[in-house]
């Protein structure tokens, strides 16, 4: 068993690079639906975030190639692998850990990341992706991150992408009291832009997405206006600010859309902020007279805010996690055991059962109550013949003695009980 993590973050790939290998919802479950076509690959969890893609899996040894291939048919391209980390083993474990407490996010401490994480492994074991290891893995890593935040203030004072966007937005304009603000995309980013922009007075908030009824419900809970997509623009021609939060493949911002805008404002500059993933607005928006334009990678100037304070909190989340990561490599070190302890105690059963028929049958006279403490009595002495053989096997584990107790008691056991059992 080989634990791995194979994946990019906005540390090892800026956003033109992330954004052509984002995974969408289909491929990534289309990927986990076929995962037994990768030779080694038993188990899988997709995590893909406007900030990271990464696969965390167990693999057999020697099976490294499988797992990128199973990254670049999920991207449907070769990703240049300078731009990529693998982590292996407890490496692995610790950088989950990390990734659900928010301690490898762009925004230190930020929350949204272990919803994401809950997000990717319910879809993968509804994909039947996950078994015993990276079921054990994510469910100690999601308590993890929840202890943190519980333990620590790491979240106190933070900001999130959505905030950090807006607190740009405030200090490029002077403060955005009585400004005005179309927001492309209607989902939970989208809406969490809107209260942070509401929170600092904007006066009025306009929402566009192609379908109308979500710009609709979106409108309604924070008491904007719901526009058309294919009427956007015109509502652009007022406001401040553009901020985009779509799930759109390709850019929705267009150059030749934004210079007809920029005519109809008559020389009235405008804000935009892409926060998506892959980007909404096309780089060359940026180069109109009288644009300004920031993407999600322009946004680390805002989030140092409070940031002192949290590294302190980082500090104490560390150790919480490194007890966690210990505690679970220490239950992984027994579970490669476990075929061969059930193996063994299985056949030593079957065994036991046969040898309990034969002396049944030949004393015909037996009670009810005999019989049950001839089968207690050869149960205590199965369990104590194998009590030894286990105990060295799991003092064994993560020892220079475990390959020797393994093998020496898979060719002294259970080839002879199979031999035996078979007589």
């Amino acid at each position: 068993m080989h634990l791995k993590v194979l994946g990019l973050n906005h540390r090892t790939a800026p956003i033109e690079v992330r954004e052509k290998f984002s995974i969408s919802k289909d491929a990534l479950k289309r990927g986990l639906e076929n995962l037994d076509g990768y030779d080694g690959l038993s188990e899988a969890v997709i995590l893909s975030t406007c900030n990271r893609s990464e696969i965390y899996a167990v693999t057999a040894e020697g099976c490294e190639a499988s797992l990128y291939q199973f990254l670049n048919d999920l991207i449907g391209g070769s990703i240049d692998k300078k731009f990529l980390y693998e982590f292996d083993g407890e490496a692995c474990a610790e950088h989950l850990f990390e990734v659900a407490a928010g301690l490898d996010s762009l925004v230190l401490g930020e929350g949204q990341i272990l919803s994401q994480v809950k997000e990717a492994y319910t879809t993968a074991k509804a994909q039947a992706a996950t078994s015993t290891i990276l079921n054990t893995l994510f469910n100690r890593a999601i308590a993890a991150g929840k202890k943190v935040r519980t333990e620590t203030r790491i979240a106190y004072n933070s900001v999130s992408v959505s905030s950090s966007a807006v607190e740009l937005a405030n200090k490029k304009l002077g403060g955005l009291v009585d400004k005005s603000a179309l927001i492309f995309g209607a989902g939970k980013m989208a809406q969490l832009t809107a209260q942070h922009l509401l929170s600092h007075g904007l006066k009025k908030i306009f929402v566009a997405n192609h379908h109308l009824e979500r710009a609709q419900d979106m409108a309604a809970k924070i008491g904007g206006q719901a526009v058309a997509w294919e009427d956007a623009f015109t509502s652009a021609a007022h406001v401040d600010i553009i901020i985009t939060s779509t799930g759109a493949p390709h850019y929705v911002v267009k150059p030749w859309q934004t210079q007809q805008l920029m005519t109809r404002r008559e020389g009235r500059g405008i804000f935009f902020i892409d926060i998506a993933v892959p980007r909404d607005v096309d780089p060359e928006v940026g180069k109109i007279k009288g644009v300004t334009l920031y993407n999600i990678d322009d946004l680390e100037s805002v989030v140092e805010k409070n940031l002192q304070a949290r590294q302190r909190e980082a500090v104490l989340a560390r150790k919480i996690i490194a007890e966690d990561v210990a505690a679970v490599m220490e239950r992984f070190k027994y579970l490669s055991f476990r075929p061969l302890m059930a193996s063994l105690s299985e056949r030593a059963e079957k065994i036991r059962q046969r040898e309990v028929r034969k002396v049944s049958s030949k004393l015909p006279d037996l009670s009810d109550d005999e019989r049950r403490i001839l089968d207690q009595m050869t149960r205590r002495i199965v369990r104590k013949l194998l009590r030894m053989p286990m105990m060295k096997l799991n003092a064994s584990a993560g020892t220079d003695a475990e390959t020797f107790y393994t093998q020496a008691i898979a060719a002294l056991f259970t080839d002879e009980v199979k031999s035996f059992a078979q007589n």
